[in-house]
């Protein structure tokens, strides 16, 4: 047997797939035994990452309160307020004396963990306010929770995205929120630690997504596994690296003659991509986090055109400084000068464009925002370089 205790804390702290991996490989009894050292909501995580015939049988093996429990909260998807919600939570009647509610708060002995606010609810379980918990221990016995009561906090519904959900605990600086059902009933509630984990995730996408991977992926993923995720991104950056190869193709003639060009070629390339690897970054952040809205976005794209001329003109006068003390040609530096400066609005611009467009299509902007991204600056850069020597040079 194992330490059912530490095999919780280990499989509440895993990723999915590993997760997913370390419980498949456990004995029943030792799983069962580790799951129910979890909360309710990590062990519903824990069964959604696992087959489903594993997951019933680990729900047999509980007992029928806390089978009921769980069922409840797996009628609701992963990425829902009703996903992630616990149903610790302690309801109060808006007629109860203050007095006794600090006596029956006494018998429990200990409160759930980031107890901030008790939720008032009427005799059918309605949700009507909250009772903040520093009011309650301030507050005279004599006075009803009525009178403490805050009727305004607005409940979250458990179809709520898990999206908005960390929206407004960072918005309201929230350590615990009622979830209610379309009927206005309280069905749990949703603490910072739960949404702390909805954060991470979003973040490991959006940091994966931009390498070309996906949730799926992880350090320890099998060999075969891996190689067959990464090699479709390969794939498509062969694809893309030949597009930007049959533009310089068109200009096989002029670098034939001016072999300076081949030298600055990548300079262009490389100043548009990460120009505008800034900016997807920024744009796909904004997405994520809520803060990139229709009503804003052409004043995101007016200001990021402005940071690409601003940046655009800076360096194409450094690079042609430095062309023309290299190669001691200022045509070549006019040149070369003038292409920075287009690709890097270019860039820009794309770098708000292309997120937004995919994200409208339906296609996840951090996983092939940056392959289209890197094909735009290079397509851009090669032509309006080799293009412009080949108009001013021959």
């Amino acid at each position: 047997m194992i330490d059912s205790e530490r095999a919780g804390k280990v499989l509440r702290h895993l990723r999915e797939g590993v997760r997913r991996r370390l419980a498949s490989e456990m004995d029943l009894d030792d799983l069962v035994d580790a799951a129910r050292t979890l909360e309710p909501d990590d062990l519903v995580d824990l069964i959604q990452d696992l087959p489903e015939a594993q997951g019933r049988e680990i729900l047999a093996a509980l007992n029928q309160r806390e089978r009921a429990r769980l069922e409840s909260m797996l009628a609701y998807p992963e990425d829902s307020a009703g996903g992630l919600m616990n149903l610790d939570q302690i309801p109060v009647r808006a007629d109860v004396k203050v007095g006794t509610l600090l006596r029956y708060l006494r018998v429990l002995e200990d409160l759930p963990p980031n107890t901030d606010k008790l939720f008032v609810v009427d005799r059918k379980n309605h949700y009507q306010g909250i009772l903040r918990v520093r009011r309650l221990l301030t507050a005279k016995p004599e006075y009803p929770v009525s009178a403490l009561a805050e009727s305004d906090f607005e409940p979250i519904e458990a179809d709520t995205s898990s999206q908005d959900v960390a929206r407004r605990f960072e918005d309201q600086d929230l350590t615990s929120a009622p979830v209610v059902d379309g009927q206005g009933r309280l069905l749990g509630r949703i603490t910072i630690d739960d949404v702390v984990d909805v954060i991470r995730e979003q973040a490991e996408h959006s940091m994966m997504g931009l390498a070309g991977l996906d949730e799926e992926t992880d350090m320890f993923a099998p060999v075969l596994a891996s190689s067959r995720r990464r090699a479709v991104w390969l794939g498509i950056n062969l694809v893309t690296a030949f597009l930007a190869a049959w533009v310089i193709g068109l200009f096989e003639g002029t670098l034939q003659q001016v072999v300076a060009l081949a030298v600055l070629m990548p300079i262009v390339a490389s100043m548009g991509g990460i120009a505008g690897s800034q900016t997807l970054t920024l744009v796909i952040r904004g997405l994520a986090t809520g803060q990139l809205e229709r009503g804003n976005t052409r004043i995101l794209l007016l200001k990021e055109a402005g940071v690409g001329l601003l940046n655009g003109i800076l360096w194409a006068l450094v690079v042609a400084v430095l062309a023309v003390i290299w190669f001691g040609n200022w045509t070549i530096g006019a040149i070369i000068a003038a292409a920075i400066l287009l690709n890097l609005l270019c860039a820009a611009l794309a770098g708000v464009v292309i997120p937004l467009t995919m994200r409208r299509v339906g296609i996840d902007p951090a996983l092939a925002g940056s392959v289209v991204l890197t094909t735009v600056t290079d397509v851009v850069g090669f032509f309006a370089f080799l293009g412009l020597a080949t108009l001013i040079l021959l």
